[in-house]
């Protein structure tokens, strides 16, 4: 008689493959899924000669590591001389009156009327006029008179100087019925967009936000535009407001826009998932960046590789890709995380763990092997 065996035929060839496969994996456990380099590996890069895109990396190891914080350039729209309020230009309403004694010119009152009439002012007010695109008013008897760069003063003498030999002493009075010229034009997420006459010349650029009916949406997420003839300038709303940026002065004709452009950062590496992250706040830190991005996990992540990408200026104005690294096993690394500042589009990768290697390499066999015992209880 023949003796009975409970031994599956299969079992041999599985021992063999579970075997096979252990010492392979064992023994490339670099090539094993990652989320992306370990910290050691981009140190490396950063000396490899051969690195596509060569980048240089600062040690968060003290204060004086810290990026300066510099304000927003402004050199392209510096103050300049305010022009004054009353400047004549293309466009504006003129208001023009002439005041009379004697021989009247516009009264209609002849010679004789005149010598025989109290000799009281009279006053004649001429229609509006529109200074056109060549900056002229054609005035009755003075004709075509230059307004456009001169101030209601110099326009009212130029008009007076054209009358004279034709009307007794006359006196001019000239206003302006409609501003254009002494104005801005604001629009985007304004209370009141459209154009704004400037009182003083003086408005900085919150005084005219105020004066438009304030900022529509939240203070944080705002851009503020200048455009200047061919020159602009962007300014984050709420560093204008809390004087971290300079709050200057508009000029006539500036185009004022609030954008809304919130800021936001970017998380890859050792967390569960890569995420964009907008800003809760106007200012966020390094620690708070962290903190929002779900901590360490030190399961995956390695508190040794915390690594922020980012764009530097350059002395030559250029753009330099600048890697800062911060290492959070060292206790002193919490006081700079909190000091440092996070910009607009910043990526904050925190590094993978080494110790998390064996668990992907058990993780693997796991998935490979289950189906194999799974068969094997069913057909037992």
């Amino acid at each position: 008689m023949r003796p009975t065996t409970s031994a599956h035929p299969f079992i041999p060839a599985f021992r063999i493959g579970f075997a096979a496969t252990l010492i392979i994996l064992s023994g490339g456990c670099a090539t094993l899924p990652s989320s992306g380099p370990t910290g050691a590996e981009i140190e490396k890069a950063a000396r490899s000669p051969d690195a596509g895109l060569p980048f240089r990396i600062v040690e968060l190891s003290d204060f004086s590591a810290l990026p300066v914080v510099t304000p927003a350039r402004m050199d392209a729209l510096a103050d300049s001389v305010a022009p004054p309020t009353d400047l004549i230009g293309p466009g504006d309403v003129l208001d023009i009156s002439i005041y009379e004694a004697g021989v009247a010119l516009f009264g209609g009152r002849s010679v004789a009327d005149a010598a025989a009439a109290e000799p009281s002012a009279q006053v004649e007010r001429l229609p509006p006029f529109r200074v056109d695109d060549r900056g002229y008013v054609r005035v009755p008897f003075a004709g075509a008179v230059r307004a456009a760069g001169r101030t209601t003063t110099e326009l009212e003498g130029e008009i007076r100087t054209s009358l004279r030999g034709m009307s007794e002493n006359p006196q001019v009075l000239v206003t302006i019925r409609e501003a254009v010229t002494n104005s801005i034009i604001l629009g985007g997420e304004v209370g009141r967009p459209g154009r704004l006459v400037l009182p003083t010349n003086r408005e900085t650029l919150s005084d005219v936000i105020a004066l438009a009916g304030g900022n529509r949406g939240e203070t944080k997420d705002m851009v503020v535009r200048v455009l200047r003839g061919a020159q602009h300038v962007d300014l984050r709303l709420s560093d204008i407001l809390t004087g971290t940026s300079g709050d200057f002065r508009v000029y006539p004709g500036d185009r004022v826009t609030i954008m809304r452009q919130p800021l936001s950062f970017s998380v890859m590496g050792a967390p569960t998932r890569a995420q964009q992250v907008v800003f809760p706040a106007s200012v966020v830190s390094l620690a708070e960046a962290v903190a929002l991005a779900g901590g360490l996990d030190p399961n995956l992540g390695d508190p040794k590789a915390i690594f922020l990408f980012r764009f530097v200026e350059g002395p030559d104005g250029k753009e330099q890709p600048v890697v800062y690294h911060l290492n959070m096993m060292k206790a002193g690394a919490y006081f700079l995380s909190q000091r440092f500042t996070m910009h607009d589009k910043d990526l904050l990768y925190i590094g993978n763990a080494r110790a998390n290697q064996p668990a992907k390499l058990i993780q693997i066999i796991s998935q490979l092997f289950t189906p194999v015992v799974l068969a094997r209880q069913l057909t037992q």
